[in-house]
Order: structure tokens, then C-alpha cells, then sequence
């Protein structure tokens, strides 16, 4: 049929189409690739993917050199450096069902006439990256770009300890005189949700997926902001001008190393190679493992199409077990000879295949939009909706972040909209469907008053994009909010103090405000029929349930939690886990931290003048200073152990501490780094002073030395807080 059509003309309806769904996937991949932000869902790109596949078969004239069939998805963008790869690095085909991949095997068997071995292994939904090494140093690290150029990211890489700057000799072989790998920068699933708690603290709109938030991450250029911040230092005068400026930058940059730090990297293909030989990939994987690449431990090889159909079944129904994010199985022929004899196409290679699992992406109405008041007083909009079965369970609402958010998602009340839910993120509202609108449909308009206490909402200031509810004291739904933010586990983590009964103590009037909470009695908690059961025979009068008990053991518990989740507690804008952290080990008590400037608090890493301000600000509010002088009165506790700066002798020192110390805890050997002046990093850079490695060190140590950095151990520790860091450094065998 195909061949008929060649020397017919193509029907202008069907060319027509072909131009709309090239323009589509082309505008997709360049808002996909080059700037991590999709605007088109994966199960709506694989559609038009498809269909054009089935247009181009059907009328084989429409194929072009421009058609996205003959291309690999991507582009380098103008901010980086362009970097040629050695070896064209290809994309995959996709098959969405059983009956694709059983002719997918079958044309593979014709083409070798024989049943090879597959080597099966998840899919990493993560971001294509080329590393070349000579001579066993990295040379270069690239996007994949369109195949052939990619973007230098090569500086990068020195902050992310997931990629060996130096190889590791295999026993009983050489190091490669030159070695090019391919494979997927990802960012763990756990370190997406804390990113994005990140980005909530500081009302900032959350990632909508960690392959974005990786690509964002690995494409900054972290040089250009060293070269600001190092511009800044030098043009500060004598008198302290611009300190505020500094800090700002050098918070910037620490963030963005740290968050570079948290990136994994996962080697799944080989380019050029000069100085090693293999017959199978599978063995190649063993080699790139010990040579110190890390490669996937889920990897398999199989040799029957019932125990490939397995390994695919086996991640569909675990693919949430998986530390990063999987979208599918990548299927390859084993041996290499059979891949040259299958070759390629022009975009891919005819011996691999990527089974797609379905998106986590389906339609449901949108039945209202609604507003929520949250403990700072922010405003949010949130969808509500039809019911809808999405990654495993049933989803009725999503977040809209605000108004502003709304408008440009272009969202309807009444529309058919796409929801996206991947294992425990966020649900968000990709887009509707605008094809299905049927004029009934109506725009959402942001309340002006509060919904729970009547006051005016507006900006908390100029350019603001979120409304707030000023009334923060008086205002039930804040303080609602806030009380349940305490009991939350990244504040002081009360068992037993979850929403209900956070409600209920307030709707008995036991609680004024949060600062009431350590002020609790067994008998107050009596006076509320949530906590009480009736008396059992024997028993004298009403008595606690025995949860209630147990809430109450918690928040007496909760007393002695450290400064910095107290900090979290109180519910100051901006400061989260890792601010609090910071201050708590620099100044050590609350009061200390009360009592701190504006320029002194934005100098503790990690804060910054925003976070600093929000803090004067925070303690500036007498109804704040009463919720303290409440907890203080209550026995909980504001002060640290030791903690606080007391002396200098490591002035100046950037410390980086793995691994386990005896008799520290992690917080512990900060802070005794802190309160001697020091200053603690979570990653290895060019700036480090030391590392203190303990036992099972990680990756940091290989970084360390790859950056010649010093290290010293537990003993060179206790030396170092003692007598300072070169004395230290003479412990160094």
C-alpha cells in the first residue's frame, strides 16, 4: 500500500497534518530540552510522535531531512560552549504494548536469524549526558544535544561527586588511553521531594518532575557565578559596603554547588574507546564498574522473550522502588557483533528498544477552584476535581500555587484538564484540554477577602505574585495550619499531632496559639471529648484515650528537640530545615539568634539577606516574642549544647566532614567546627579548606583528592579543634 502511494500526491488535508505535528514535536523538544520546561504532557508528545510515524509510512514523500523521525530529540542551546561528540550518540525507538514489542523481537531475530541474548535495564527518565576520560582524567562532560554537538558541562562535574574525575585501575588490566560513556544524570526521588519542600518554604513554585529540576541543575553556570561573587569581593570597600551583596552571591552559589552535589549519574553505553576490548555490553557494564563508573545494578541479561516480558512486568509494578524516576525498560542486544550487524537508523539503533510504561498523566474534570490559607498567611488556589485512580491512588485535588499560576495554565472551572501524579509528588495540572471545552466553562477570580476570617487579601508587597491574609495572629485558618506545621516531622516531629487533632485543640479552646501548646496539661486535654474516653469499670471519672497519651508523651518529648527544628517550628518565613540548620550551629540559642543584626545573620551560610530579614522581621513581632516567652515557660529548649561561635582558631576554614566521627554525631561535629569559627559545607569544592573523612566515607573523599584537597581523619579532627589546621595536617601519613 506504502508503495503505491510513492508516486501519488499526498492529500493536502494529510500534509497539512504532518506540518502541524512537526511543528508540535519540534516546539516540544526545544521547550524539553533547552529549557526543562515541557509544555506538552509525555502521553500527548508519544501521540503525535506516532502519528506522524503513521503519516510518514502511509506517504513516504512526506519524510524530509527536517522531519523529527530523522532526528534525535534536542538541540545545544547559546549558553554553553559547543562540545562534538566522539561517537554520534543516538536517541531510542518507543514501543507502548505487548503485541509492538513482540514485533519489535521479531524483526530483530529476522535480522540476525537467530535468538540473542537481551540485556534488559530500567529506564532512567533523566537527562543524556557524554563523558570522555584520557588517560583515566576526565576530559569533558556534555549534553547530548542533537546527537552530534552538545553543551560543555565540564566544570560542573567537578561538583558532582556522582562523576569520577579519575578512574580507578581494574585489577588486571589498564586504565583506557581513551574512553567515551554515555548516560543519564538524574536527581534521586528523595532529593526532588526535599528540593521541592525547598522551593515551597521559600514560596517558590515546586519542579514538576526531577528530570527537570536535574536539567536545570546541571545546566547553570556555576563558573559565572563564582566570577560575580569573586568581582564582588574585590570592589567591597574598607568600610564593609556590599557585604550584604556578598553574602547574597556566595549563598546563590552555595546552594547551586550544593544542589549539583545531589545528582546522580547512572553509565549505560560506550562510544570511541582506545586501550580495552569487549564482545558483549553486559561485560562492558562489568568493566566501566571497575574502573569506578557507576553503572545500574538493576541490569540484566536474559535469554528468552518470557524472561524479558518478566524483567518488564517486574518494574511496572516496582517501578516507584527505584531511587530515581524509571519511565520504562531499555531492551538492547547483548552482543556487540549482532548490534553492527542490526545497525541503525538515522535516529536510533535498530538493536535497542525502550518499552514505555503509560504516563502518569490522565484526564478528569475540573470541577472548582478553591483557596486554601496557609500558617504564613500565603493564599493558594487549588483545584478540585473529579475523582480520578492516578499512580496507584485516587486523586481529587491539586494545587495551583496562585492566581498568576492559574492564568497561565490557562485553565477553565468546568474544563477536561491533565493530571499528572508520579508515586507520592505533588498531583499537578499540566493543561486543559482545550478541544473539549464546550463554551460552559468559566475563568477563576482570586477572592479578595479572606475565606476563613474576613480580612482583605492582597500582595504582602509590589510585584508580590502571591496573596496573603494579613491577619496572622487572629486569622483560624493560619493558626491551624501553623499548629500542624509544629507537630510536623521536619519541625519537632510530635507523633499523635496530626490535623484532626490539632483541630481539635483549638475548636476546644485549649489552645489561644501555638504558644499554648507546651502549656498542656493531662487535665486540659480531659476538658476535650476528642481526647477522652469514658471510664471503664473501676476507673474513677473520664480518662485520656490512650493516643492522647501518647501526644501528650510526645510533646513533652518535643521539648528537647534541637534549636534548629525549633526554629522550623515558629514558622518564619523562608527558614527551612537547611537555614535553621545554619543558624543554629553559628549562634548555638534562640536568643543569640533574637538578638542578631540584619548583616550578622545574612553572613551564616546558607541564608542570605532575604532569610535575614524575614528573621528581624519575625522576632520584631510582639505576639511572636509571647509565643516564645510561652515555650520557654513551657521547658522547651532554646540553646544547643555547646553551641554558638566561642572562639577563632578556625577562622576562615571551610570544613567539609564524611562519613562517621566517634563521638560525634553529624550535628555535633558541625557545630564544634562552628563555634570555633569555621565554617561547614555539605560538598568538596576548590574552595574547601579541609575534609575530615571518617569511616565510610563516600564519594566526597574521591572528589577531595581529585581536587587535592586535604584530608585528614578522626584523629587530625581532634587535633584541628585543638590546635588548628596545620597542626592537623602533620597527622597526615
Amino acid at each position: 500500500m506504502a508503495g503505491d502511494r510513492k508516486a501519488a500526491s499526498v492529500p493536502p488535508a494529510k500534509q497539512q497534518r504532518w506540518i502541524e505535528l512537526a511543528d508540535a514535536i519540534n516546539q516540544a523538544r526545544t521547550e524539553y530540552y533547552q529549557r526543562d520546561k515541557p509544555t506538552l504532557s509525555d502521553d500527548d508528545y508519544d501521540s503525535y510522535f506516532r502519528e506522524l510515524l503513521s503519516l510518514e509510512q502511509d506517504w513516504p514523500q512526506l519524510q524530509s531531512g527536517e522531519s523529527p523521525s530523522l532526528s534525535v530529540g534536542g538541540n545545544r542551546s547559546e549558553m554553553f560552549n559547543p562540545v562534538e561528540h566522539l561517537h554520534r550518540m543516538y536517541s531510542l525507538d518507543n514501543v507502548f504494548s505487548s503485541d509492538e514489542l513482540d514485533a519489535w523481537l521479531a524483526r530483530v531475530e529476522r535480522g540476525i536469524d537467530q535468538v540473542p541474548d537481551y540485556l534488559c535495564e530500567v529506564k532512567i527518565d533523566g537527562l543524556a549526558v557524554d563523558a570522555v576520560y584520557v588517560d583515566g582524567r576526565l576530559k569533558s562532560l556534555a549534553t547530548r544535544g542533537d546527537g552530534r554537538v552538545g553543551e560543555d558541562v565540564t566544570y560542573n562535574a567537578a561538583f558532582i561527586p556522582a562523576v569520577p574525575a579519575l578512574l580507578t585501575k581494574p585489577k588486571g588490566a589498564a586504565i583506557p588511553r581513551l574512553l567515551e560513556v554515555r548516560g543519564e544524570i538524574f536527581l534521586p526521588v528523595a532529593t526532588f521531594q526535599q528540593l521541592n519542600e525547598e522551593q515551597l518554604a521559600q514560596g517558590l513554585s515546586p519542579f514538576a518532575n526531577p528530570r527537570n529540576a536535574a536539567a536545570g541543575t546541571l545546566r547553570q553556570r556555576i563558573d559565572r557565578r563564582e566570577d560575580e561573587l569573586r568581582s564582588a569581593e574585590q570592589s567591597q570597600t574598607p568600610g564593609g559596603r556590599g557585604a550584604s551583596k556578598i553574602a547574597r552571591l556566595r549563598s546563590e552559589l552555595e546552594l547551586s554547588i550544593s544542589r549539583l552535589n545531589g545528582l546522580g549519574l547512572t553509565v549505560h553505553g560506550i562510544g570511541e574507546v582506545d586501550g580495552f576490548s569487549i564482545t558483549r555490553q553486559s561485560q562492558g557494564y562489568d568493566f566501566l564498574a571497575a574502573l569506578g563508573l557507576p553503572v545500574s545494578k538493576l541490569a540484566r541479561v536474559e535469554n528468552s522473550l518470557a524472561a524479558v516480558r518478566s524483567f518488564i512486568n517486574h518494574f511496572g509494578e516496582h517501578r516507584h522502588d527505584v531511587e530515581h524516576e524509571i519511565d520504562g525498560v531499555v531492551i538492547k542486544v547483548d552482543e556487540l557483533a549482532l548490534q553492527e550487524q542490526l545497525g541503525e537508523t538515522a535516529r536510533a539503533p535498530r538493536w535497542a528498544i525502550a518499552y514505555k510504561y503509560p504516563p502518569e498523566v490522565v484526564r478528569t474534570r475540573l470541577i472548582d477552584i478553591q483557596v486554601n490559607v496557609g500558617r504564613t498567611g500565603r493564599v493558594t488556589p487549588f483545584a478540585v476535581m473529579e475523582p480520578v485512580k492516578v499512580a496507584g491512588s485516587s486523586v481529587a485535588m491539586a494545587t495551583l500555587h496562585n492566581a498568576f499560576e492559574v492564568e497561565r495554565k490557562g485553565v477553565l472551572i468546568g474544563d477536561m484538564v491533565y493530571l499528572r501524579k508520579a508515586g507520592d509528588v505533588i498531583p499537578e495540572i499540566l493543561g486543559p484540554v482545550v478541544e473539549a471545552r464546550t463554551g460552559s466553562e468559566r475563568p477563576f477570580v482570586m477572592p479578595m477577602l479572606c475565606p476563613a476570617c474576613g480580612s482583605t487579601l492582597g500582595p504582602a508587597k509590589e510585584g508580590d505574585k502571591d496573596y496573603r491574609c494579613p491577619n496572622a495572629r487572629g486569622c483560624p485558618a493560619q493558626l491551624r495550619e501553623r499548629l500542624s506545621h509544629v507537630a510536623s516531622r521536619g519541625a519537632l516531629d510530635i507523633e499523635g499531632l496530626g490535623e484532626k487533632a490539632a483541630y481539635a485543640l483549638l475548636d476546644c479552646g485549649l489552645l489561644a496559639d501555638e504558644g499554648d501548646l507546651f502549656l498542656l496539661t493531662q487535665a486540659d486535654l480531659l476538658n476535650c471529648e476528642f481526647f477522652r474516653r469514658e471510664p471503664a469499670k473501676g476507673e474513677d471519672g473520664p480518662q485520656l484515650t490512650e493516643n492522647a497519651k501518647s501526644m501528650w508523651a510526645q510533646v513533652q518529648l518535643a521539648k528537647g528537640r534541637p534549636l534548629w527544628r525549633v526554629l522550623v517550628a515558629l514558622s518564619i518565613r523562608h527558614v527551612g530545615p537547611t537555614a535553621a540548620q545554619s543558624l543554629a550551629r553559628v549562634f548555638g540559642s534562640l536568643d543569640s539568634i533574637s538578638s542578631a543584626s540584619i548583616a550578622e545573620l545574612a553572613e551564616v551560610d546558607g541564608v542570605g539577606e532575604t532569610i535575614a530579614v524575614a528573621v528581624r522581621e519575625w522576632f520584631s513581632e510582639p505576639w511572636h516574642q509571647q509565643v516564645v516567652s510561652k515555650w520557654r515557660a513551657g521547658g522547651v529548649q532554646f540553646a544547643d549544647e555547646g553551641g554558638g561561635s566561642t572562639s577563632h582558631e578556625l577562622a576562615g576554614l571551610v570544613v567539609v566532614i564524611t562519613g562517621s566521627l566517634a563521638g560525634y554525631t553529624r550535628d555535633s561535629a558541625a557545630a564544634a567546627v562552628t563555634s570555633r569559627g569555621g565554617k561547614v559545607s555539605g560538598s568538596v569544592s576548590s574552595k574547601t579548606s579541609v575534609l575530615v573523612a571518617g569511616e565510610s566515607s563516600g564519594s566526597k573523599f574521591d572528589k577531595a583528592v581529585a581536587l587535592c584537597v586535604p584530608v585528614i581523619g578522626a584523629a587530625g579532627f581532634e587535633v584541628m579543634l585543638t590546635d588548628g589546621l596545620e597542626a592537623a595536617l602533620t597527622t597526615i601519613k
